[in-house]
C-alpha cells in the first residue's frame, strides 16, 4: 500500500487508477480523496479506494464549485480547497494519534479495515473507535500498542492483508449477499447469506462453541473456536442450537437464520477472525 510523494500529477493519478483497479483492496489514498469529497457533500458513493467514474465525476463537480479547473486531478489547489481533509497527504508523512484529522487519517482507517481492524466509519478523524482499531492492529502485528501510527505501524500496514490459514465449509447453502469490504463509508467485516427465517446454519469447521447467546448489534450470536487463533461468528440468528463448550463439526446445526440485532432482513452474517483480525470469509470457503 504505497502512498504518494509530493503533488499528484496526471501521470500519478492514472497510476493510482490502475493500482486501485488491480487490487481487491483498493488504494488508501483514493479512499482518503473519497472521504474528503464526502465531507464536501459531492460524493455519496462507497469509500472503496477505487478511482472510478463516480469519484472522478464528484471531483470535477467539487472543482467547479470551488472555482478551479475541473481537470479531475486532486492537485495542491484542489486539496487546499478540501480543507483539513485534503491536507497531510500521503499516509506516513507524520505520526498519527488520538485527535488528529486529515487525509492521512482517512487513508489509515482504510488500511486498518482491510487488515482486519475496521473503525466505526471512514471519516478522517482519529477518534476513540479508530484508536481502538489502531491499537488492536499494533498488538496483532507485534508492535507496542501505543496508539501512534508511526513508521513501524505504517510499514506493517504495507504487508499483505491477513487470510485464514484454515479452509472452511459454507455454513449455509444459498446465494451470497454483501461481501467483505467497504459499504458506504463503513466496512463490512464479514459476508452475508440471505435466507428464509428458520433455515439451518451449520458450523464452517469443527471446533468448540465459545459463545452462544445475545451479542448486541450482532443479535443472537454463536462463536466457534477452531484452533490456531481462528474463530468464526454466526450473527443475527433467530435462535441457537448449541451450548457453551459444546464440540461441533460441519454436520452440526449450530443455529437458525433470523434477523435479530441490527439487521434489515433475515440472513446469516458470517465472520472469520485470525487472532482477532477480521479476514475475508470467502477466501476460506
Amino acid at each position: 500500500m504505497r502512498g504518494f510523494a509530493g503533488t499528484l500529477s496526471l501521470v500519478c493519478l492514472f497510476a493510482l487508477a490502475l493500482t486501485s483497479a488491480a487490487t481487491a483492496t483498493g488504494n488508501p489514498e483514493t479512499a482518503a480523496l473519497q472521504v474528503g469529497l464526502r465531507k464536501q457533500g459531492v460524493y455519496r458513493g462507497t469509500v472503496d479506494g477505487v478511482l472510478g467514474p463516480g469519484t472522478e465525476s464528484a471531483l470535477r463537480k467539487f472543482q467547479r464549485q470551488a472555482g478551479l479547473a475541473a481537470d479531475g486531478v486532486p492537485g495542491p489547489r484542489t486539496r487546499k480547497a478540501l480543507g483539513r481533509y485534503g491536507k497531510q497527504a500521503p499516509l506516513g508523512g507524520r505520526p498519527l494519534a488520538l485527535g488528529t484529522r486529515g487525509w492521512d487519517v482517512a487513508a489509515l482507517q482504510f488500511a486498518l479495515a482491510w487488515h482486519g481492524f475496521p473503525s466505526r466509519r471512514f471519516d478522517g478523524h482519529l477518534g476513540s473507535h479508530t484508536d481502538a482499531a489502531l491499537r488492536g492492529f499494533q498488538r496483532w502485528a507485534g508492535i507496542t500498542p501505543d496508539g501512534v501510527a508511526g513508521p513501524g505501524t505504517i510499514a506493517a500496514l504495507r504487508s499483505p492483508v491477513p487470510r485464514s490459514p484454515l479452509s472452511m465449509s459454507r455454513p449455509l447453502i444459498g446465494p451470497v449477499g454483501d461481501v467483505f469490504g467497504p459499504r458506504g463509508n463503513r466496512f463490512h467485516a464479514g459476508v452475508d447469506f440471505p435466507a428464509p427465517t428458520g433455515a439451518a446454519v451449520g458450523a464452517a469447521r469443527s471446533g468448540r462453541v465459545v459463545y452462544a447467546g445475545w451479542g448486541g448489534s450482532w443479535g443472537t450470536l454463536v462463536v466457534i473456536a477452531h484452533g490456531g487463533g481462528v474463530r468464526t461468528r454466526y450473527a443475527h440468528l433467530s435462535r441457537v442450537a448449541v451450548k457453551l463448550g459444546e464440540r461441533v463439526n460441519t454436520s452440526s446445526t449450530i443455529g437458525f437464520v433470523g434477523s435479530s440485532g441490527e439487521s434489515t432482513g433475515p440472513h446469516l452474517h458470517f465472520e472469520v477472525t485470525v487472532r482477532g483480525a477480521n479476514v475475508d470469509p470467502l477466501s476460506a470457503l
